[in-house]
Order: C-alpha cells, then sequence, then structure tokens
C-alpha cells in the first residue's frame, strides 16, 4: 500500500491539480525554463494573483516613496530603485512565465506556440484568456515527457 504524496513531494513531471497558492508558486521556480509537461489551472492562476500582488505593492511603494528625497518633483533616488528592483524582477520571471503560459496551453491540449496568439491587437489577449481558462484535457498528456 502506497502512501499519498504531500503536494509539495509531489513529482514535477505531472500538473498538480488542486494546487496551493504556495505549491504553485515553489513549482513555478521549480520547473523555471520546463517548457516540456503540462500546468493546471490552479498552478497558473495562482501563480497569476502572486504576480498580481507583487505589481500592485510595487505601484504603491513607487506612488508612496517614488519622489522620496527629491522634494516631489518627479523620481527621487528611491523611485529609481524601485524601478531597477522591478526590472530586475521582470527579468527573473520572464522565462518561467513564458514556460507556464506553454504549459498551460499544454493541458488544454493546445501547442504551446498558441502563445504568439498574443500578439494578435486589441484581440489576442482575449484569445489567451480564454485558452487558459478552458478545463484540463486528457490528450493533453501528449506533451508530457516520454520516460525511456
Amino acid at each position: 500500500m502506497t502512501t499519498p504524496q504531500t503536494p509539495a513531494a509531489a513529482p514535477l513531471d505531472p500538473p498538480l491539480y488542486g494546487a496551493s497558492f504556495g505549491d504553485s508558486i515553489r513549482r513555478f521556480f521549480k520547473k523555471y525554463a520546463d517548457f516540456s509537461g503540462r500546468a493546471s489551472r490552479s498552478e497558473f492562476w495562482w501563480w497569476f494573483l502572486f504576480a498580481v500582488i507583487i505589481a500592485a505593492v510595487y505601484e504603491v511603494l513607487l506612488l508612496v516613496l517614488g519622489n522620496v528625497g527629491n522634494g516631489g518633483r518627479g523620481l527621487g533616488p528611491i523611485g529609481y530603485i524601485l524601478i531597477v528592483i522591478y526590472v530586475v524582477w521582470g527579468l527573473v520571471i520572464l522565462v518561467p512565465s513564458l514556460a507556464l503560459n506553454w504549459r498551460r496551453l499544454h493541458d488544454a491540449n493546445l501547442p504551446g506556440p498558441m502563445w504568439f496568439l498574443g500578439f494578435i491587437p486589441l484581440v489576442g489577449w482575449i484569445i489567451l484568456l480564454v485558452f487558459y481558462l478552458m478545463p484540463s484535457k486528457p490528450e493533453g498528456a501528449r506533451f508530457d515527457r516520454r520516460r525511456a
């Protein structure tokens, strides 16, 4: 008789359905540049929420502290430091965010390059939103790593 695995100890290859907020963030960084396999809706949307929270905190900090040290005339030194920190954050999460989007499309049984539809002006992001909201499909297993 096997004991059930906790989400933290679950293998990284298959998608983690019903992932918690913390599990999703851990898996996001553990699968940093892994474009193969699939990502469940919960993995995707918990990470999305985390990224939105980080962006909101950054915006508040920039509004409150951005002009400190400059007498209220544009950005001060703290504002420039905050901008540099946020640019570095954006670069750090760029590749894993793309990989997560790719894997989410795989879970809906769509090829990862469908992500490029997001570049269609005005409607591309709507198309991707619909794809990201689609339920998981068993046929998406074709994108999983093959074991030799």
